[in-house]
């Protein structure tokens, strides 16, 4: 059997300092439609009631982020 000999190891450059920090770990909510409704969702595993109105899915998604 033959084998092929392994690639050297690559060696990684560090990120120069100009490079953006990743961002913080926060929530972060968006609005997804089901049907006629729309429901408010976080990062976090939260999801709100689901709502006929845009709106309002949009204000539980604000009330949510300030209470967190």
């Amino acid at each position: 059997m033959h084998e092929e000999p392994s690639a050297p190891a690559r060696a990684t450059a560090p990120h120069p300092t100009s490079c953006p920090a990743p961002p913080p770990a926060e929530h972060s909510t968006t609005t997804t439609e089901r049907g006629s409704f729309c429901l408010a969702r976080c990062t976090c595993g939260w999801v709100g009631p689901a709502r006929r109105s845009r709106d309002r899915a949009r204000t539980d998604a604000a009330e949510h982020l300030a209470a967190s």
